[in-house]
């Protein structure tokens, strides 16, 4: 599939492919693939979610945000919101029915924003090691000498497990965060949310799945723990559990 660009007056061109419904899939909801932190629209689950939304017929859609992928921008002026506010502009852009926002690290954080955004037009939400509030998780890691650099320098340096280049961890980013934090008070919707979530994940401990549990209490969901799964989850057996998850909440 060829890449499109979402023009934004005064924000950067945003990169995303969509995979309109065929005739047999056009019952079911739409599929929108939101990816992690420093992750871009080619990953494994990204892709492979999109070959079987194919095979079925079903409407998909995976994008970069600004600064990350094919997208225009830098990635150091990214922020929460201003990612958020990207995945809701292909939102707005692609929607023509009632949506499942499949959101994977950091995508599930935004996929858990754009629900709250969007409420009325999501069908469900499926979080793949979700991260809601990873920021703060983030924080919490850092040494005291790093906390004191931090508040001297205005950022941090923190190791990269999947990159030599570390991870720069900012003041800015990290205080902007803070105005989209969820689980720091409860919420509920009309809608399924399904997290699937690795055991082994030294990321995103299985814990934080836990809180968001706890959080959306009133809410219909359920967390598949895989035992032996990481952080990715990107094994022939997870990508069949999540698409099962996606099959399971399409009605498939």
């Amino acid at each position: 599939m060829s890449i499109s660009y979402l023009k934004r007056p005064d924000k950067p061109d945003l990169a995303y492919i969509y995979t309109p419904a065929s005739e047999k899939g056009s019952h079911l909801p739409l599929v929108m693939f939101c990816g992690g932190y420093r992750s871009d629209m080619k990953g494994t689950k990204a892709v492979y979610l999109e070959e079987q939304c194919k095979a079925r017929g079903q409407a998909y859609v995976r994008f970069d945000y600004a600064g990350h992928g094919d997208s225009e921008g830098q990635f150091e002026d990214g922020t929460i919101g201003s990612w958020c506010e990207d995945a809701l502009a292909v939102f707005d852009h692609v929607a023509q029915g009632p949506v499942l926002v499949v959101g994977s690290s950091m995508g599930g954080w935004m996929a858990l924003l754009i629900a709250r955004a969007r409420e009325g037009g999501v069908h469900g939400v499926i979080g793949i090691a979700a991260a809601p509030d990873f920021t703060q998780e983030m924080y919490g890691r850092l040494s005291d000498q790093q906390k004191y650099d931090f508040a001297q320098n205005g950022f941090v340096e923190v190791p990269n497990d999947y990159s030599d280049e570390p991870y720069y961890f900012t003041q800015g980013f990290y205080e902007e965060a803070k105005a989209h934090l969820l689980l720091e008070h409860d919420h509920k919707h009309d809608f399924p949310i399904r997290l699937v979530h690795g055991m082994r994940d030294v990321d995103v401990p299985w814990e934080t799945a836990a809180r968001i549990q706890k959080t959306y209490h009133e809410s219909d969901l359920d967390i598949l723990y895989i035992q032996d799964g990481d952080h990715r989850l990107s094994r022939p057996e997870d990508l069949d559990v999540i698409d099962r998850e996606v099959r399971s909440l399409s009605g498939v």
